[in-house]
């Protein structure tokens, strides 16, 4: 009872709170769609919690649910960030 409860409320604050970071980082980085980002990271924490809480899922299962909402916008972020130039021999990225 008191473990579904820390779960449902870390789950509530999770999901608020990585709403907000995706969508104020998308808006600083310009990345396209900014609030669909923010709400597909935020919504996919919501259904891992929701699937902890109310079915009888893989732990596992649970994690990669609430993770892949933040894994996406990771990839996106960083092909929105790449340089468009292509890289000079010898020397290292971003330099």
């Amino acid at each position: 009872m008191v473990v579904d409860t820390l779960v449902a409320v870390i789950g509530v604050v999770g999901t608020v709170g990585l709403f907000a970071w995706t969508y104020r980082d998308a808006t600083d980085h310009e990345v396209s769609r900014p609030l669909l980002w923010a709400a597909f990271s935020g919504g996919a924490v919501a259904v891992g919690a929701g699937l902890y809480l109310f079915a009888s899922v893989p732990t596992t299962g649970t994690i990669m649910t609430a993770n892949t909402g933040l894994v996406l916008y990771g990839f996106e972020r960083e092909v929105t960030l790449e340089d468009d130039e292509p890289a000079e021999p010898g020397e290292l990225p971003h330099k």
